[in-house]
């Protein structure tokens, strides 16, 4: 249903911390000209945490709209409230959303059980597609494959966000859920080696600044021009080791920022990117040919 090089888009905002609506639309725009493969509004990397309902309502709004249909938007709809999951995923459905993103919930730490129990309440009141979000460094919990087969019985539950960097979870994932459940990377270092043990594609946070390498990357892959593919990916491996040299979006949002795509503010409690940080981004920017 979903593949290639999706962008965890980041939410630009004015220099006040308020949204920045031009220079989403535009962003979103400039992601689809240089071929992103779908889009995906209000995740970590948009700061969903500290978003307003009304933000998280207009933000997802305005990718809708500014994809035009063109590729598919997987709206971000997680919460560590199941009621306010289901909320967020029925604004995304009224929306016009392709899909939703709903994240393990995060602080509760919920048994497997209580995770089981959380992604059928969403899937069972909003009929959308709905790719679990697995991020345990985020998290703190991990869905165990086995947790993640039952609940790919339902058919609402379509695919997986793998943020877990292990790379033999694809392959018991394809075992436990079936070849037609679709499985991202949510890890921009291992994209390619996820894709070699079977996965359908990535959804990058590199990607909102290197958006045509990153299709490149998956286009040269899917040809067999394995050399080519490897070729990218160490290009974009000092990138991909900037973007998370700190806390991310920060360093993402300074990288767009260089590149004209808004300011690099990002709300508290993330603080202003620090200048170390900014002159490895900088450098591993222009080292791979993103910056002159």
């Amino acid at each position: 249903m979903f593949r290639g090089s999706l962008v965890a888009l980041i939410t630009p905002m004015q220099a006040d911390g308020s949204l920045d609506a031009k220079a989403f639309t535009d962003f979103v725009e400039w992601q689809i000209a240089e071929g992103t493969q779908g889009i995906i509004p209000c995740g970590t990397t948009g700061e969903s945490p500290t978003l307003s309902h009304e933000e998280h309502h207009e933000v997802v709004d305005l990718a809708i709209k500014a994809s035009g249909g063109r590729v598919p938007v997987i709206a971000g709809t997680g919460s560590n409230s199941t009621a306010e999951a289901v909320a967020l995923t029925k604004h995304a459905k009224a929306a016009g959303a392709d899909a939703a993103l709903v994240v393990t919930p995060y602080y509760n730490k919920p048994t497997q059980e209580g995770l089981y129990l959380h992604f059928m309440a969403i899937a069972d009141a909003v009929d959308l597609p709905i790719i679990i979000y697995n991020i345990p460094p985020r998290s703190v919990i991990d869905m165990t494959v086995e947790t993640m087969g039952r609940l790919a019985k339902h058919p609402n539950i379509v695919g997986v966000k793998d943020a877990t960097a292990n790379l033999a979870r694809p392959l018991h994932t394809r075992a436990a859920c079936g070849p037609d459940f679709c499985q991202l990377s949510g890890e921009d270092h291992t994209a390619l080696a996820y894709l070699g043990a079977g996965g359908h594609g990535c959804i990058s946070v590199t990607a909102n600044i290197a958006p045509r390498l990153c299709r490149e990357m998956h286009d040269a892959w899917a040809a067999g021009r394995i050399a080519e593919a490897i070729a990218i990916q160490d290009r974009l491996l000092p990138v991909h080791d900037a973007m998370f040299c700190e806390t991310s979006p920060g360093p993402v949002k300074y990288a767009a920022s260089l590149l004209g795509r808004g300011t690099d503010h990002c709300r508290l409690p993330l603080a202003p990117t620090a200048d170390a940080t900014k002159a490895r981004v900088r450098a591993a920017m222009t080292g791979a040919g993103l910056l002159n």
